[in-house]
């Protein structure tokens, strides 16, 4: 197992076209983070999410996993790479028509060769790791916002992911949801040794859940911060950092005091 950071992103460049969304990214993930991409509305924050589990194409740069390169990978070494990745996309992209115990077992049956049994019992522990034993007869439509996401993260493990991607798991959740979904990360990190990747913008799971962060800025479409959030909120000099992680009310304070 490499010893250097679990991700890696040289000197990225992300464009559809012509149009150059984020430009010149570079910045490491380690093993056990829960690493945060963070911004404002519209600074590629989800676009870089697509490229780092394999959906995109770099216009310019590297992305490594655990040393080795993403893209300079032949079509079965790619496809085993993209293996180890579990993703819980905003809106849990869960099949209506199928029960949680078949969105569940849905990667198991097309990529491992376990039989039905041992693949019910992998459903059943999953969905128990995520509070919803018992749940495994019940279709998507009859939870609420809060299980569906819960159900879609069970999903995300089904194959034992190395990394797990988040985008906007918050989105959509009462504050009280929220917090309990930022709990689960965290427990799942810890028991599972997982790294995540956190797509969000809300600020109470930025600082309770995170330790290591990518800020993308819309204007200069490039990243202008990294590091662990609440450190970057004590120590940053740069007012578009601080705007953010404040939601501008540092700014207030201090004008407050003029």
């Amino acid at each position: 197992m490499s010893s250097g950071p679990h991700i890696e992103v040289r000197e990225l460049t992300m464009a559809y076209g012509d149009n150059v969304i984020q430009r010149d990214l570079s910045f490491a993930v380690n093993r056990g983070d829960i690493f945060i991409i963070m911004g404002g509305s519209g600074c590629g924050k989800s676009t870089l999410m697509r490229h780092l589990v394999g959906l995109l194409y770099p216009a310019q740069g590297n992305i490594l996993y655990s040393g080795q390169d993403f893209w300079q990978t032949d079509a079965e070494e790619h496809e085993a790479l993209m293996r180890r990745f579990g993703v819980l996309y905003q809106r849990g992209a869960l099949w209506s028509s199928m029960t949680l115990a078949e969105n569940v077992a849905l990667p198991l049956t097309e990529y491992t060769t376990i039989s039905p049994k041992e693949i019910g019992e992998i459903v059943s522990f999953k969905l128990a790791l995520v509070g919803l034993a018992g749940f495994e007869d019940y279709y998507p439509a009859e939870l609420s916002g809060g299980m569906q996401k819960r159900a879609a993260l069970a999903r995300a493990m089904a194959l034992d992911p190395e990394v797990l991607f988040f985008d906007e798991p918050s989105a959509g959740l009462d504050p009280i949801s929220a917090r309990l979904l930022d709990e689960l990360i965290i427990e799942l990190r810890d028991s599972l040794g997982a790294t995540i990747v956190v797509v969000t913008h809300e600020l109470a799971s930025i600082f309770s859940i995170g330790n290591n962060s990518v800020f993308l800025d819309t204007d200069t479409r490039t990243m202008i911060a990294t590091g662990d959030p609440s450190r970057l909120l004590k120590e940053s000099q740069d007012p578009r950092v601080i705007r953010f992680l404040t939601r501008g009310q540092a700014q207030e304070k201090d004008l407050a005091r003029l």
